[in-house]
């Protein structure tokens, strides 16, 4: 059912629990996964002034993004992609021009006390936004 599972990740934390729900899900349907990595875009600033910049950035990516892969130790098929833009439009993007079945994300947890703050997050713009399912794990 589910034969291209992205995780958009944002390399905080190596124990990302979303990468190992998608590992699951890949396992049971002999899956392929994408982890995709966004880099923010910085607006109204000369590409000129940011080459070098987002060049050492994307180095940096590269390395860890390929530490997390190789930290997965899966029997299915693992890519990495890496690409520039606004994150939650990008990681929509991506899965639309991709036929991204599934995109397994990490969320937030609500706050029983203010439940309608986090509605801006990331996680919840690409649930709303997606032509596909989403699976939030919190």
């Amino acid at each position: 059912m589910f034969r291209r599972i992205m995780v958009p990740i944002d390399l905080s934390d190596a124990g990302n629990p979303a990468l190992l729900i998608a590992k699951r899900i890949a396992k049971q349907n002999n899956s392929q996964i994408t982890l995709l990595h966004v880099i923010e875009k910085i607006e109204f600033l000369p590409s000129s002034e940011t080459k070098n910049f987002y060049a050492q950035l994307k180095k940096t990516v590269v390395e860890k993004l390929r530490k997390v892969a190789n930290g997965l130790k899966s029997e299915n098929k693992i890519h990495t992609k890496i690409i520039l833009g606004n994150r939650a439009g990008s990681i929509v993007n991506y899965a639309i021009k991709n036929g991204i079945d599934l995109i397994v994300m990490n969320s937030h947890r609500v706050d029983l006390k203010e439940p309608t703050q986090g509605w801006g997050t990331i996680s919840y713009k690409v649930a709303i936004l997606s032509q596909c399912p989403v699976l939030l794990v919190k």
